[in-house]
């Protein structure tokens, strides 16, 4: 299937003013962009950082998380994080548009979370490495999430302490909700 032939699939199966919602993403950017610099955000990722873990330990851990769906231990300390308690305020005063958020360490590592991602490491994706490494704002084009079973716009930003980037903040805003 070409790239044109899948876009055009995805699109077919979103909602039919699925153009316009993308466009209220806009709308929503200031709010998004408060959760990437909110102090406490800031902070949980750069306590994440000072404990060092190893890329090998990290894809250990991801390995384990991708090998049950079931809510392990590990998951559990990830989702009820003070990170993601932090981004589940945030969520709750944006309503259902945001499908999920999620917040990763200098490597891609899950910090906090609003709900269980598919993986623990982010590093190897773009949500993670393009504002990590470029310290811009990523959007992604619209696709079907499996995590959040919802059609999802994926916005990415740099989490920066001081003028340094420390981590990335990535948002899926559910077109369905907008």
């Amino acid at each position: 299937m070409s790239w044109f032939s899948l876009a055009l699939a995805v699109l077919a199966q979103m909602p039919a003013d699925g153009a316009a919602q993308v466009k209220k993403v806009d709308r929503l950017i200031p709010a998004l962009q408060r959760m990437a610099t909110d102090p406490e955000v800031i902070q949980a990722i750069r306590a994440q950082n000072a404990r060092r873990e190893s890329l090998e330990t990290i894809r250990e851990q991801d390995t384990a998380w991708m090998a049950t769906p079931a809510l392990t231990p590990f998951k559990e300390q990830v989702l009820a994080s003070h990170c993601s308690r932090i981004l589940n305020r945030h969520r709750a005063k944006l309503g259902h548009v945001i499908a999920e958020a999620f917040a990763m360490d200098r490597l891609g590592a899950l910090v906090g979370s609003t709900r269980r991602t598919s993986d623990y490491w982010q590093g190897d994706e773009e949500k993670f490495q393009v504002p990590y490494t470029t310290g811009k704002e990523l959007r992604e084009k619209p696709f079907f999430d499996e995590s959040s079973q919802s059609f999802v716009l994926q916005v990415s930003f740099p989490v920066r302490d001081g003028g340094r980037t420390i981590g990335a903040l990535s948002v899926g805003i559910s077109l369905m909700d907008l």
